[in-house]
């Protein structure tokens, strides 16, 4: 019957390897771990940060379009605003004579 690690102990394996980029063999060998179950640690390690990552990465087509009339909007709003300043300066840095 082969050891069990708690799962913040594994965690902090593969830190050390995936992030900091030390070489597997060599902390397997200075934790007494086997070297094929760190592999499949990191491995899943990995895995399960890409997949954290990658979901702020894809937008649909719907929502890009949402997304997009979205910001149009607030530029056109900005586009308003700008104009009412440009026009309120010119008011108020006319000479009076």
């Amino acid at each position: 019957m082969g050891k069990h690690y708690s799962s913040e102990y594994k965690e902090y394996v593969c830190k050390m390897v995936a992030e900091e980029g030390r070489k597997a063999s060599e902390v397997a060998y200075e934790l007494e771990i086997p070297y094929t179950t760190m592999t499949k640690w990191v491995r899943k390690y990995k895995k399960d940060i890409q997949a954290q990552n990658s979901k702020h990465d894809y937008v649909t087509p719907s929502e890009f379009e949402k997304l997009k009339k979205q910001h149009e909007k607030e530029m056109k709003a900005l586009q308003e605003e700008n104009e009412i300043l440009k026009k309120a300066m010119h008011i108020f840095t006319k000479k009076t004579e």
